[in-house]
């Protein structure tokens, strides 16, 4: 890897144009100096294009196009992207100051590690933080026992993995993160950086958090199940769990 490699972020998009200026200025303002950044949008109707087009000559690739979803959207991005660290940050986050040039500071010092990543903060419709997503060290086996802690916002990991374990799996409708990091996990650590902050999870009622919540731990138990996991595991006790308390969990972000 070079001092300076790279970093390639990709913006999947679907009518989301409320929110999707403050994610372009947060990728384009990071002080980096080498971002290839790539927005993939599925064909929106609600002025994203627009906001896509006062941006255009500062991106390396953009679409606006009819596509199978997210996971299909990320995809298409990769298949374009030429960085040596991906990204990939969703059309209602956005990053902190700084958050590009730390993770490749780690990335270039630590040769051995395949994925960084640091805490999140949940802000409401209007910007206004509302909690911490407090991320935690994890590795193979704990990420198939159901302990993700990690905040998808933040993540940057090496291309040389992508192109053994990618794509994302396109199946997948909430859990193709969790999916993509059991397999890459598989190959290299994944390092937490404790104490940096290095994005903002948007919660709102459109986003998937709360449209399709209910998706996102059956298929984890997918991943649990094809990887040669059984019933009486730890995952599956949480996945029970989950199935009580998330409404609940709901009910109180709402509220914020």
């Amino acid at each position: 890897m070079t001092e300076t490699p790279l970093v390639s972020i990709i913006t999947p998009s679907f009518n989301q144009a409320r929110y999707l200026e403050a994610t372009i200025q947060s990728v384009l303002g990071q002080e980096y100096p080498r971002i290839e950044y790539i927005i993939v949008d599925g064909g929106s109707s609600d002025g994203s294009l627009e906001v896509i087009q006062k941006y255009a000559s500062r991106l390396a690739w953009w679409v606006s196009e009819k596509d199978k979803g997210q996971t299909d959207a990320i995809n298409k991005g990769f298949n374009r992207a030429t960085g040596e660290i991906l990204a990939w940050l969703n059309s209602d986050d956005t990053y902190q100051a700084g958050a590009v040039a730390q993770a490749v500071q780690y990335l270039v010092e630590h040769p051995e590690t395949g994925l960084v990543y640091a805490d999140c903060n949940f802000i409401n419709e209007e910007g206004r933080v509302i909690g911490k997503f407090h991320a935690a060290q994890t590795n193979l086996r704990r990420l198939r026992a159901g302990y993700v802690h990690i905040p998808q916002q933040t993540m940057f990991f090496r291309a040389q993995y992508w192109r053994e374990v990618g794509p994302l799996d396109p199946t997948f409708y909430f859990a193709m993160d969790y999916d993509l990091w059991t397999r890459l996990a598989a190959r290299a650590p994944f390092k937490y950086l404790a104490g940096k902050t290095w994005a903002n999870f948007r919660l709102h009622t459109l986003g998937k958090t709360f449209a399709a919540d209910d998706r996102c731990w059956p298929e984890m138990i997918r991943v649990h199940r094809r990887d040669g996991g059984g019933f009486f595991s730890i995952i599956m006790a949480k996945y029970y769990l989950r199935k009580i308390v998330g409404p609940l969990w709901k009910w109180r972000i709402r509220k914020k």
